[in-house]
């Protein structure tokens, strides 16, 4: 009882309560960027194959995206739902939530292993992959589809700690994969010669090291809702509402699969495997600079949500307020290193001169309009939190699939633009997309959240 008295999150500052859940969890973040980006950095720096292994790694990014789809459904799906109904007073419904959220994580973990391992040879070629870079491409996603498990487990599980508000005993989750994959990396990349085999290798042995520390954790005396084997049966009601809500994080990682097969498919065609490295050298980078961001948004959805199921409204409004302004201060920050020093970036990843040269270009075209992505998450944050499912899944979907993915495939055929044109569809969709997103959710929501008796149950 001492633990739920003292992650409640009406009590204090609602900017307190998300601070102390978002500052882990931005750690936490950061450390989870590790487990990918750590990867990246040791592959484009091995000698020689540095530059094939990374673009390699690239088109393996659609299959990795599916995987955090699948995820997103079942882990950022069920923890909203069960923050609300700890908030409603209702722990045997939250731990219900919790239970059959972890059963459909290890079945679908499981089933898309095998789907995998199956189709990965046309996939690859689809999502951008040529003959010089397919055996770096198939080495990696064969190892990683195998521990695909610990993965979803790992993850997925660990939004229902941070949604119990330990965000320290979430952060220490990733903490632990990420240091053994960090430590296990330059040893089967370099001294044991493994190249990106070793690197998917280090990934998937971290990955079940956390997966084990936190079912531990939800299975102990410390949480306040127990993973327990009896609220596993799934029951078609919650599993609906479960999917319903994840939808908008499973179709925000499913259109991020499609942008990036088109935006390699494009590239391919237009530039070569170099180009297709530079997206991968930007799509790292983006990683790394909008880790705050989700760390902020991922420690505002418990917050807001128990206070939305506590029927706190003016608390709510305070925590929207709150997590906007703060995205926005720090998307522009950031965004003025990112124009300023290109090339900084770049060499994180490879020292090649061509791959530093067009890199640089493309990185001031790719995130010009960065600033405005806070809108986007923000936006999606509260649609999310709230437990809003319709509304976050239609801007998942409009911004990369209506936006995103037509501006990619047709903008470089137009005026000459070539390559140019698929790094510029990013801040066109950044600004159409983001605007349409926060000016939605502020019309619709936040300026009705003062009417209680309007107040609908989660779609």
């Amino acid at each position: 009882m001492s633990n739920t008295r003292r992650n409640d999150f009406t009590k204090g500052s609602m900017a307190g309560n998300m601070l102390k859940l978002a500052v882990p969890m931005t750690f936490a973040q950061l450390i989870n960027v590790l487990y990918n980006v750590v990867d990246r950095m040791y592959i484009g720096h091995i000698p020689e194959t540095g530059m094939l292994s990374l673009t390699g790694l690239g088109v393996t990014f659609p299959i990795l995206m599916f995987v955090s789809a699948f995820t997103r459904l079942f882990g950022t799906g069920g923890a909203p739902l069960s923050s609300i109904a700890r908030g409603e007073g209702d722990f045997e419904k939250a731990e219900k939530i919790m239970g059959n959220s972890f059963f459909l994580l290890v079945i679908s973990g499981i089933s898309l292993t095998i789907l995998g391992l199956i189709f990965k040879k046309p996939l690859l070629y689809a999502f951008g992959a040529s003959d010089v870079t397919w055996p770096y491409a198939n080495d990696y996603i064969t190892i990683y589809l195998i521990g695909s498990i610990f993965v979803m487990v790992g993850l997925g599980m660990n939004d229902f700690i941070n949604a119990q508000g330990f965000g320290r005993v979430g952060m220490l989750s990733v903490l632990i994969g990420a240091v053994v994959n960090i430590i296990l990396d330059p040893i089967f990349i370099f001294l044991l010669h493994m190249g990106v085999k070793g690197a998917a290798l280090a990934t998937i042995i971290s990955q079940a090291i956390s997966a084990a520390w936190v079912l531990r954790f939800l299975t102990g005396d410390q949480a306040i809702l127990r993973l327990r084997l009896s609220a596993c049966r799934l029951e078609k009601d919650i599993v609906k509402r479960i999917t319903g809500l994840g939808l908008s994080g499973f179709t925000m990682s499913c259109t991020n699969s499609a942008v990036q097969i088109a935006c390699n498919s494009s590239l391919q065609a237009f530039g070569g495997d170099l180009y297709v490295a530079v997206m991968t050298v930007l799509n790292s980078i983006r990683e790394i600079v909008l880790m705050p961001v989700h760390g902020l948004t991922s420690g505002a959805q418990p917050v807001l949500g128990y206070n939305y199921g506590a029927k706190e409204n003016d608390r709510v409004k305070q925590g929207i307020r709150f997590v906007s302004m703060g995205g926005v201060v720090y998307s522009v920050l950031v965004y003025i290193p990112l124009m300023l020093f290109p090339a900084f970036w770049i060499r994180i990843f490879n020292q090649d001169p061509a791959l530093i040269e067009f890199g640089s270009r493309a990185l001031r075209l790719y995130y010009m309009g960065f600033f405005l992505m806070s809108l986007q998450f923000s936006g999606q944050c509260v649609f999310v939190g709230l437990g809003k499912s319709k509304q976050a899944i239609f801007f998942s979907l409009f911004r990369k699939v209506v936006l995103v993915v037509p501006l990619v495939l047709i903008l470089p055929h137009l005026f000459g633009l070539g390559v140019d044109g698929v790094f510029l569809s990013e801040p066109i969709s950044d600004l159409v997309g983001g605007g349409a997103c926060f000016f939605t959710m502020y019309f619709s929501l936040y300026r009705k959240l003062g009417k209680p008796e309007q107040r609908k149950e989660p779609q």
